[in-house]
């Protein structure tokens, strides 16, 4: 274990005994007693764009990446808003599983498939659910830190996710220990363990844990205390907490965000548009476009920890990663109505002028069907992902003839793989602004 990490493990141990620490760390928001006890590291930025053409993602993690959302919607996202770059993805959720469990088995199940970029998410359960412990932090620290090494030795860039948080109430299991403050400060500390270990080896580092409580505590004070953005359970996050672990995930990967950008001179009657998208016409205010980019399309009621919609609202989703925007200018009425499919919006001169972004505005848009096709098609292959690994893999198959086992599953998987590329096509749609004067 490097002698970096092994004095992060101190100091935080340290730190958990009341000591002062004089390291950077984050300021919180206020003085609630909610940030009690939380010692956090400044996080590192990300220091440009990690991802490259033709690259092979690895989402790598426990149950709760076995759930398949966060990583539906990072496949999703990176499918229909950077198809340029081609990106392959794969989901290696495993149920209950530490990062030793991981590290046991990442040679057969993902190195195989030769990744160029991985991100890993484990700690909610290498934190055994209790109070931290030293011996908790040096165990993480090596089997996390041997990880990203593995990962470096076949040339794979890696973004170290931290756990996400738990929620307020205790989980109705009965090994639990401790409150669940103590337990979200035991997670804390592996996500700092887990910016030493980014640092130290180069790498990534995904602030999963942060955005998480940061976002829980705006949903609590906004939606009341029956939301529950960690899950039920406190440990399994519903689709709004699966939004903020995409969002941490995307921003940590430096996506530009940059969808598209749509502008109109009503005075001159011209339009542009920027690259992705094909002006196919422009009249009085009529603007058809073609376009090969989507923007990432959510529905759901804002209030509500089972919609992805809520999940933006707790996080700058749209803002950092999916602008889709409409500029305006030379409007000579104070407002116009901007239609776009079957919605029809007003905003004044102003606004337009600055920009609006359609993505957010517009929650039902022409982009919606085939957002849903695409991304129902990922949903379908990484729900066979879990198959082949947990059940062919490491079942009767993968024991009598593993590589025979490889195969086969690849030629059911190619077919899935495919449905998503043609469920992805260009979509033509029209804005119509109306002046209203």
């Amino acid at each position: 274990m490097p002698m970096k990490i092994r004095s992060l493990i101190a100091v935080v141990s340290l730190s958990l005994c009341g000591t002062v620490l004089a390291q950077s760390t984050i300021p919180k928001p206020n003085n609630d007693p909610y940030f009690d006890g939380l010692y956090l590291l400044q996080a590192p930025q990300p220091k440009g764009p990690v991802l490259r053409p033709g690259d092979r993602l690895a989402i790598c993690g426990d149950s709760i990446t076995e759930q398949k959302l966060y990583s539906r919607i990072m496949e999703t996202y990176l499918t229909v808003a950077l198809p340029e770059l081609n990106i392959s993805t794969r989901q290696y959720g495993w149920s209950g599983e530490q990062a030793s469990g991981f590290l046991h088995r990442m040679t057969n199940d993902v190195l195989r498939f030769d990744p160029t970029v991985a991100t890993t998410c484990y700690g909610m359960n290498d934190h055994r659910y209790r109070p931290y412990e030293p011996a908790i932090g040096q165990a993480y620290a090596s089997n996390t830190t041997d990880i990203v090494l593995a990962f470096n030795a076949v040339g794979a860039r890696v973004i170290v996710g931290a756990p996400g948080c738990m929620g307020t109430q205790n989980p109705p299991w009965n090994f639990i220990q401790g409150t669940p403050k103590d337990r979200n400060i035991s997670l804390c500390t592996l996500r700092d363990i887990d910016i030493e270990i980014a640092q130290a080896e180069h790498a990534g580092f995904a602030d999963v844990f942060w955005d998480m409580y940061l976002a829980q505590y705006f949903a609590l004070q906004w939606y009341g205390t029956n939301y529950t953005l960690a899950g039920k359970d406190s440990v399994h996050p519903n689709w709004a907490g699966h939004l903020v672990m995409a969002y941490a995930f995307l921003k940590a990967l430096d996506v530009p965000g940059d969808i598209g950008t749509f502008t109109v001179n009503l005075d001159a009657n011209k339009a542009t548009v920027s690259k992705g998208h094909q002006l196919i016409s422009y009249h009085d205010g009529a603007l058809t476009v073609k376009s090969s980019r989507y923007p990432f399309c959510a529905t759901g009621e804002a209030d509500k920890a089972d919609s992805i919609r809520s999940g933006m609202t707790l996080v700058p989703f749209n803002q950092d990663l999916n602008r889709l925007m409409l500029v305006v200018k030379g409007a000579k009425a104070k407002s116009c109505q901007i239609t776009w499919g079957d919605t029809s919006r007003t905003y004044s001169a102003q606004q337009l002028a600055a920009g609006i972004n359609l993505a957010a505005e517009f929650e039902v848009n022409p982009f919606s069907g085939a957002f849903k096709a695409v991304d129902e098609a990922v949903a379908r292959k990484q729900d066979f992902e879990t198959t082949q690994i947990k059940k062919l893999f490491h079942g009767e198959a993968g024991k009598a003839d593993m590589e025979k086992t490889v195969a086969d599953s690849e030629r059911d998987r190619a077919p899935l793989v495919a449905a998503i590329q043609q469920a992805f096509g260009p979509v033509t749609h029209t804005l119509t602004i109306k002046p209203q004067f």
